[in-house]
């Protein structure tokens, strides 16, 4: 049986996550092969593997077939060209670029890659593999929820402490991560978001800088948003708020879904709200509405998974759950978001990324944050992977 060779570039915590598991065979026809990081003592554990501290020796080294793309989210797209430019295969973390005009030249370059076949491309978007989206989205496309008129979602349980913040001199600021919260933990939510309702046309984003923590990028951020159909939704999320709460709330014409605590509600309604409406003779009537509990669970190691889906795209043509081009949406929204928030004005879609590319270089230049040098350390990461 074929397998597909796989190289990580980026060793910090994910990457390590990924490479272990990886490597222990968890991913079913698929070899780690080589790893690369700047940090050399990251590396001395991986032997007798293929190890290397620049990542186009990696990719010329004809040790591999494919790369995952673990790094600080700037190498993502000149890491993601010069991958494609050799036509070797593309899985990249979260997000798949600091910013729109990133990411436009890192699918202008998979498509331009000319050949029988292109290079995959992937996004390592694993909440895509958990059943309780996926089964809101069911909901959506077989028109269960009619037509959509509102979205809420608050998801402020990414709580991070200033030792987090600390751990790299590159998290938390506009010249290495090119954002916070919005660009780190809730593009995971932002993603989910996209994939289920669809791109806002109009957005409204309030981002709080450092409120929280000491650092120069949002950790708290409230966003108000309008669809095409009309439809309206509000986005809040923060790294600081303890307890903090995931709730997600779509409305539909023929009923409302819930998904709270691990537990997700569909009140349906018998009759669509907007005909019950026109034909009620009483002024204070209601629709009748069922409350049907959806039963779902956690999924299994879904980052392994999406991985596997990846791998087995390659091998045998399989569909892609996590386009990597799809990775657009998610950080056009984040930017989206920031920008209408520095401007103090509505942003309306297509974001001008050139515009914004623009501003967010004027910030990365002013970038002056100065942390504390924190201690390197292995985290836990397997409760992240289920929100």
């Amino acid at each position: 049986m074929k397998k597909i060779r796989i190289g990580i570039i980026g060793m910090g915590n994910i990457g390590r996550f990924y490479a272990d598991h990886i490597r222990d065979g968890k991913v079913e026809r698929c070899e780690l092969t080589a790893v690369c990081s700047t940090s050399p003592t990251k590396l001395a554990a991986y032997k007798p593997l293929a190890i290397f501290g620049d990542a186009r020796e990696l990719m010329d080294s004809g040790l591999v077939d494919a790369v995952l793309i673990a790094t600080p989210h700037y190498q993502h797209t000149e890491l993601g060209i010069e991958a494609f430019s050799r036509g070797l295969h593309v899985l990249v973390e979260k997000p798949i670029s600091a910013h729109k005009a990133d990411a436009e030249k890192l699918i202008a370059a998979r498509k331009q890659k000319r050949g029988a076949r292109k290079p995959a491309f992937g996004a390592m978007f694993q909440l895509r593999m958990e059943p309780r989206y996926s089964k809101i989205r069911e909901l959506i496309r077989k028109g269960e929820l009619g037509e959509i008129v509102r979205v809420n979602w608050i998801v402020t349980d990414w709580f991070r402490t200033e030792a987090y913040y600390s751990s790299g001199g590159w998290r938390a600021t506009w010249a290495g991560e090119g954002g916070g919260v919005l660009l780190n933990q809730a593009m995971h939510n932002l993603d989910m978001l996209c994939w289920l309702c669809g791109m806002p046309t109009i957005v409204r984003g309030f981002c709080q800088m450092g409120r929280y923590h000491a650092i120069e990028v949002e950790d708290n951020v409230t966003a108000y948003m309008e669809y095409s159909n009309g439809a309206n939704g509000v986005f809040i999320t923060s790294t600081g708020e303890a307890p903090g709460a995931n709730r997600l709330e779509i409305a539909g014409t023929m009923g409302r879904v819930v998904l709270e605590k691990d537990k997700l509600l569909f009140y349906k309604n018998e009759t669509a709200m907007t005909d019950f409406s026109k034909k009620a003779e009483s002024g204070f009537a209601k629709p009748a509405v069922r409350q049907i509990e959806i039963p779902i669970e956690n999924a299994v190691e879904p980052a392994l998974r999406l991985i596997k889906n990846f791998v087995d795209h390659i091998l045998d043509g399989v569909s892609l759950i996590a386009p990597g081009e799809e990775g657009l949406h998610s950080i056009e929204l984040a930017n989206m978001i920031l920008y209408s928030s520095m401007t103090g004005k509505t942003v309306t879609a297509p974001l001008d990324s050139s515009a914004y590319s623009r501003k967010l270089n004027q910030l990365a230049k002013k970038s002056v944050a100065k942390k504390k040098p924190g201690t390197s350390r292995v985290e836990n990461l397997a409760g992240t992977f289920s929100r």
